[in-house]
């Protein structure tokens, strides 16, 4: 059904559990897979007397170079095709949703994989900011992953391991 499928990441949890749906799809379906990290520097920092936004530019590259380099060997391991990409949001201050959309359009992309939150935070009750703004502008099916089953899941983790700990 899916034969290139491109997957948001960006080291969230939700981005995480994102990436391991993309993964079982593209096997599933013997679909390519294309992890994405999207390099952001924000905006406010070139503001700030003495600030140099390299630093920060330099940091996010090698984040996105650790992200996609373990994306590269889970996919290896799971025998799925693809390659990670690390893109720079263009021009600066520019939008991600627009940069994924660019994406997907260039790798003819039938399904895109994003959590609903990421490292950004939560800007919106239901929807991260990337994720509802993308969803409005995509070129083809979005599959989007809760990030409430991960504070779910890790709520029951701590609960059980405060249950297992003597008293």
């Amino acid at each position: 059904m899916y034969k290139h499928i491109l997957v948001a990441v960006d080291g969230s949890t939700t981005s995480s559990r994102a990436f391991d749906a993309a993964l079982q799809l593209a096997h599933e379906n013997d679909a390519e897979l294309h992890p994405l990290y999207a390099v952001d520097v924000p905006v406010i920092g070139y503001d700030v007397p003495g600030y140099d936004p390299s630093i920060v530019r330099d940091a996010y590259f090698e984040e996105g170079k650790r992200i996609t380099a373990d994306a590269l060997a889970l996919m290896q391991r799971d025998g799925v095709r693809g390659t990670p990409r690390i893109v720079e949001v263009e021009p600066i201050g520019s939008d991600i949703a627009q940069c994924i959309l660019h994406a997907a359009i260039d790798q003819k992309i039938d399904l895109v994989v994003m959590g609903t939150h990421g490292r950004r935070g939560f800007r919106r009750l239901m929807l991260g900011s990337v994720a509802e703004r993308f969803l409005r502008i995509a070129p083809c099916p979005v599959l989007l992953i809760s990030s409430a089953n991960a504070a779910h899941e890790a709520t029951v983790a701590d609960a059980a391991g405060c249950a297992a700990e003597p008293s």
